[in-house]
């Protein structure tokens, strides 16, 4: 909770986000599944009902294009491997960099240029 209050403030302030929490894996795929407007995740892995792995899964199935960063404490290689074997399109640790989270976001919001 208090992660999420953090980034809460810091990206509503920086990138004029909305930002919604999803307090599990399962709330995250819901809100996915509804909503449209979401135009960026930001996934622990850790999460009850359903982790953060699987509801990386089940996100891409719904919307294939939608981008997910995964934001965690678990660094080791497996872990790692096991997000983008998922489907996750980026990953960094925890405690957070918020210059390299925000080039991140940037990076997967902004639209390529057209050759």
């Amino acid at each position: 909770m208090v992660s999420f209050k953090y980034l809460n403030l810091i990206l509503s302030r920086k990138t004029n986000a909305n930002v919604v929490w999803a307090i599990d894996g399962q709330t995250a795929v819901d809100f996915c599944r509804q909503f449209d407007q979401i135009d960026l995740v930001l996934m622990d892995i850790q999460l009850p009902v359903i982790d953060g792995v699987e509801a990386i899964r089940q996100i891409k199935t719904l919307k294939p294009s939608l981008p997910i960063i995964v934001h965690t404490a678990n660094v080791y290689s497996e872990e790692y491997d096991r997000c983008f074997e998922a489907g996750c399109d980026d990953f960094i640790s925890k405690p957070v960099n918020l210059q390299q989270l925000l080039t991140k976001i940037d990076t997967l919001l902004s639209p390529l240029p057209v050759r």
